[in-house]
């Protein structure tokens, strides 16, 4: 469908994407539904087979025990009656979230370190798998490590990135491949791994739920040592397929890793298959680089300097001179008659982006500046590539730019680009966590993903997002892998996480845990590390707070990896407020070898209780270098966000209408209201909705339901759940059929 089309394209590079697999047979919409049962899947298609005469598109026997059905929507709840079916989903749609960063993590530091065959530490002997677009496996700085892989778009064993000249062509999956074990003109985290692609996301870089499974599917059977998906939707929450497909890679030995997705900053924003309780979930850190900044004189001090992110498809920002700037509201052209030779802020919503740009540059503008439409930052790429300037800003910032201009709209407002060095900070873009339902802390660790310059189909690009941070981490496991061949995916996913170093702002606050995990990689001491202390973090989830003194306990495993005895002893957490009381283990004593495990309990006195949400470091002292273990607890109902993600768009080759939103928790009420975009007057109530489930919602509407004229509307959504009230601002645009 066109709108989940457009979601997928805005957020390219982030990987994170809503969609569905419904078609048009005659009159007919037919889904695909992802079928999970408990046990014996061939069993249960038989018994389905017999009751409804449907045959699955696939059926998942590794790493997810179920089956793709193709079938009629109003069919989809038979399946549901099938003895042995535990749950039905919806499939959804998928979109894809060196030089310099893969020597800052420590990468090229180890290579004269050696292995028990005393072979150099570059990834030897490590298949390595990546579910992503393809790969050129003709790119010279590839051609070393490809190994074999699988087109699961085509059904045939030759995953190519789509190179046709047109809007579909990707190159995603190779920039990816690259940042992994390039080994030629540049050189990846572990360039002598041994490469498998598959092919999960076709032309335009989608791909759907059975798609990605069946992936996952084949690179078990094929027997991987690691497995990198940079890929993701916006479902936060940890039972959805893909996410609990890796749960049961890793279980079956597969190192996992996947990108947390790129719609930060706010908490609450990391999406499935970042949400997977086993895989490493990666956020994105800055490597050393120079950033463009704007500052703009005529703003309060406070509000001056404004943070920009790079639009996918158009020239870097690189303003080497000041320049004025004009208010271009949407992106119309009569917005746009007094921009030649100037900059000129465009307001999100309404038309494509693609559109705004082509408009701007059309009109003469020198560059664009792209600010949302909804508080924070956003990501956006374009369709096709363009030789224009452009940046995206968030909300608050173009606010105060629109007001500046608006201001002073006799006297010209004046624009300046500085570069500012940033090092070991957090991307605007990367996803927070935590996980919904189950409060864990994700992601978890961080790796560089700004500005990272790998391998596409016949060349290189510098290309921002988690995806290209995942990919470190995924060279980095293959490293460890090598290192010490001996350790499953719990123990490579620990020593990560045990020696990275965690990061802090510029104003030296250390980033919580929800946004950087346990830190930020170091490669050298992940190797050497000799005590591996796992979960690498902790949550204690939710104490509700009508009910009495309670105890809270996790339990964590000590491993003694080292050729001496050791003793470890566990700090109590200071500083962290009052009503609670830990109860830390007593000391433990590990032969070489051995492990066991400690259980560390909090008890909370909810008569002096004084926080919400508290976060910290568990210090285990005793091995070569301390451990730090992140914790999190919430106090009462977490207050995350009730909707997301609203999407309204016209349905494809139909007369409809469809819009989209996704309710982490569910909602008691949701109300979707139109607005006159300029005088705010009351247009109508597009649609009431009571007691809907958690998870995405949408409708349709037949174009003579809704009765609106072509133009641009303000629409407020509105959402309750739990005493909590949400609204999400936009515009949405109704155009000629």
């Amino acid at each position: 469908m066109e709108l989940r089309w457009r979601l997928l394209f805005i957020l390219a590079f982030s990987i994170l994407a809503l969609g569905t697999g419904s078609n048009v047979q005659g009159q007919e919409e037919t889904k695909t539904m992802i079928v999970h049962v408990d046990d014996d899947p061939e069993a249960v298609q038989e018994e389905i087979q017999e009751r409804t005469d449907y045959e699955p598109d696939y059926i998942f026997s590794n790493a997810f025990l179920g089956m793709a059905y193709t079938l009629p929507e109003t069919s989809a709840d038979q399946l549901r009656n099938v003895p042995g079916v535990s749950r039905v989903d919806e499939s959804v749609q998928y979109d894809h979230a060196l030089r310099e960063s893969v020597p800052f993590i420590g990468a090229e530091d180890i290579r004269t370190q050696l292995d028990d065959l005393g072979i150099q530490l570059n990834g030897h002997g490590v298949k390595v798998g990546l579910i992503d677009t393809g790969i050129d496996y003709n790119h010279p700085d590839l051609q070393k490590n490809y190994a074999g892989g699988y087109d699961v778009i085509d059904d045939d064993h030759d995953p190519m990135e789509t190179k046709v000249k047109s809007k579909a062509i990707t190159f995603h999956g190779t920039h990816v491949a690259g940042i992994i074990a390039a080994n030629g003109s540049v050189r990846g985290m572990a360039p002598d791994a041994d490469l498998y692609a598959y092919r999960a996301l076709g032309p335009e870089g989608q791909g759907s739920t059975e798609q990605i499974l069946e992936a996952i599917d084949r690179a078990v059977v094929d027997g991987v040592d690691v497995l990198n998906l940079s890929l993701g939707n916006p479902v936060n929450g940890p039972d959805w397929p893909t996410s609990k497909a890796l749960d049961e890679a890793a279980e079956a030995g597969i190192i996992t890793v996947t990108s947390s997705g790129n719609s930060g900053p706010d908490m609450w924003s990391v999406g499935s298959p970042g949400t997977s309780e086993k895989s490493i979930s990666v956020g994105a850190s800055t490597p050393p680089l120079k950033v463009p900044q704007l500052t703009v004189p005529e703003i309060n001090e406070e509000d001056r300097e404004v943070d920009m992110q790079p639009i996918q498809g158009t020239n870097p920002w690189d303003m080497k001179r000041r320049i004025n700037i004009v208010d271009g509201g949407l992106g119309l052209p009569e917005d746009l008659a007094n921009v030649r030779g100037r900059a000129v802020l465009i307001e999100r919503g309404g038309i494509p982006i693609q559109t705004k740009i082509e408009n701007a540059s059309d009109a003469g503008a020198d560059a664009v500046l792209l600010m949302n439409n909804v508080p924070g930052p956003f990501m956006a790429g374009m369709e096709e590539e363009m030789n224009v300037t452009a940046a995206a800003i968030d909300n608050k910032a173009g606010n105060h730019l629109k007001k500046t201009i608006n201001e002073n709209e006799n006297e010209e407002v004046i624009i300046e680009t500085i570069y500012v060095e940033e090092t070991d900070h957090m991307a605007m873009f990367s996803s927070r966590g935590p996980v919904t339902q189950t409060w864990d802390i994700k992601p978890d660790v961080v790796a560089p993903g700004v500005d990272i310059d790998s391998t596409v189909p016949q060349g290189y690009q510098e290309l921002d997002g988690t995806s290209m941070a995942a990919p470190h981490i995924a060279g980095a496991a293959a490293l460890i892998k090598q290192a010490h061949p001996d350790w499953g995916p719990e123990q490579v996913k620990a020593t990560l996480m045990n020696t990275a170093i965690s990061l802090s702002t510029d104003e030296g606050e250390t980033y919580p845990p929800f946004v950087q995990g346990a830190g930020r990689v170091d490669i050298g001491a992940a190797i050497e590390n000799d005590t591996l202390v796992y979960p690498g973090a902790l949550s204690f989830g939710v104490w509700e707070a009508d009910e009495s003194n309670q105890r809270l306990e996790r339990d964590i495993t000590i491993e003694n990896q080292s050729a001496y005895q050791r003793t470890y002893s566990f700090d109590v957490p200071t500083s962290l407020g009052t009503g609670l009381n830990w109860k830390m283990p007593m000391p433990i004593t590990l032969e070489p070898g051995e492990k066991q495990t400690a259980t560390i309990k909090v008890e909370i006195q909810p008569d002096i209780i004084d926080f919400k949400r508290i976060d910290g470091e568990i210090n285990v002292s005793g091995g070569r270098e301390d451990v730090t273990l992140p914790f999190l607890l919430f106090s009462d109902e977490p207050d995350y966000p009730r909707l997301s993600g609203f999407q309204f768009a016209k349905v494809p080759d139909r007369d409809y209408w469809m819009y989209e939103v996704f309710l982490p928790g569910g909602a008691e009420e949701l109300e979707i209201t139109l607005y006159e975009p300029d005088t705010f007057a009351y247009v109508g109530t597009l649609d009431r909705q009571t007691n809907l489930p958690e998870g995405p919602f949408e409708k349709e509407f037949h174009a003579d339901e809704i009765h609106l004229e072509p133009g641009i509307y303000h629409v407020i959504v509105y959402a309750k759940y739990k005493d909590r009230e949400d609204t999400l601002e936009t515009q949405i645009a109704v155009l000629e059929n």
